[in-house]
């Protein structure tokens, strides 16, 4: 955990005053239920209703979000960072958003968080380049990740021989979501790191102020805001998923906030992972899908991860230790047997 002296809180429950593990429950939680909810929306928005409007989407739950911040009482005096600060925050967020969601045109869920999943490594890597962060993780978090990377990788491969949706286009949309969330958790620890009095509403707030205008350009240069107009016009309906799906997206988000202010991006990175494999597992069930050898593969490299993980460092590093003086004293015996045989 990042010791840092701001009280911490996630909608009126005080962080701070709680043990690590109840936070880390508490945040957790909250990231669970909302971006739970946020996946069987998106999959029965873009699978069954056959709508792929991803940046038009966002644009949508941007205004929710702004909506739901100013009901909490948040305003521009409050702000403690000034607007420069999320301009970079606000590229990568809103352009991770809009690929993520409009690749659902081209990739099955599965498929989508196949590559999603990969996220926590090279959030790792891109951790030790970031200004203000620089940050180096234990050899054990590395495979730890890959574990869990590898499990949720076979769980989706597995899936794609029975649901197949892949396309070049996604791929390559997808690809581009993921380079911009590996720097978008690090360059949100990075302002908390910098300034520890930033509050999570702040950074939601400001990077969906700025983030906004800049869905506008590919939105009309795709003619997307046409046609999503005209679509959501003839299905008004698909208005009152969305605006749930974004009220449930936003508990998700702030704590997810909450996550790497308090524990960093790579944590809150296996968290992400972690619960891509549980809205896989729910999918299969609310969607009634075939489940495989292959599937509980994946699940178990994915919980052996997620045990690693939760291993605490000094542990780790004493075993390692202890493992070190035991090759230390072999070639001693070996040394002291040999004089023997010589005498």
């Amino acid at each position: 955990m990042k010791s840092e002296d701001q009280a911490r809180f996630l909608f009126g429950i005080s962080l701070s005053d709680r043990p690590v593990w109840q936070q880390f429950i508490i945040c957790s939680s909250g990231f669970f239920f909302g971006y739970l909810v946020n996946g069987i929306c998106e999959e029965y928005v873009y699978n069954r209703l056959q709508f792929s409007y991803g940046w038009y989407f966002t644009f949508v739950q941007g205004f929710v979000y702004l909506g739901l911040i100013y009901l909490q009482g948040f305003t521009t005096k409050k702000m403690v960072n000034p607007w420069k600060t999320y301009v970079k925050l606000s590229a990568v967020l809103m352009g991770s958003h809009g690929l993520t969601k409009g690749s659902l045109a081209w990739l099955n869920y599965p498929a989508q968080i196949m590559f999603k999943s990969t996220k926590v490594l090279p959030v790792m890597v891109m951790g030790a380049f970031v200004p203000g962060l620089r940050r180096k993780y234990p050899i054990h978090e590395y495979i730890s990740a890959t574990l869990l990377v590898i499990g949720l990788i076979i769980f989706t491969l597995a899936d794609a021989n029975t649901s197949p949706n892949f396309s070049i286009l996604g791929v390559v949309m997808i690809s581009g979501a993921l380079i911009m969330d590996s720097f978008l958790g690090n360059l949100q620890e990075a302002i908390f790191t910098m300034n520890p009095d930033t509050t999570q509403t702040e950074v939601l707030f400001c990077s969906t102020v700025v983030g906004l205008p800049m869905l506008l350009p590919p939105m009309i240069l795709t003619g997307e805001l046409v046609r999503a107009w005209n679509s959501c016009a003839a299905h008004p309906y698909v208005y009152g998923v969305l605006v749930f799906e974004a009220i449930a997206t936003f508990v998700g988000q702030v704590s997810v906030l909450s996550l790497i202010a308090l524990f960093g991006a790579a944590t809150t990175a296996m968290v992400t992972t972690a619960r891509k494999a549980v809205t896989l597992l729910l999918s299969y069930i609310i969607f009634t899908k075939p489940m495989t050898e292959e599937h509980g593969t994946g699940l178990l490299l994915i919980a052996l991860g997620i045990i690693l993980k939760m291993v605490p460092e000094n542990q780790v590093n004493k075993h390692a230790k202890s493992f070190k003086d035991v090759l230390m004293k072999v070639p001693e015996v070996d040394k002291d047997e040999e004089n023997k045989a010589l005498v």
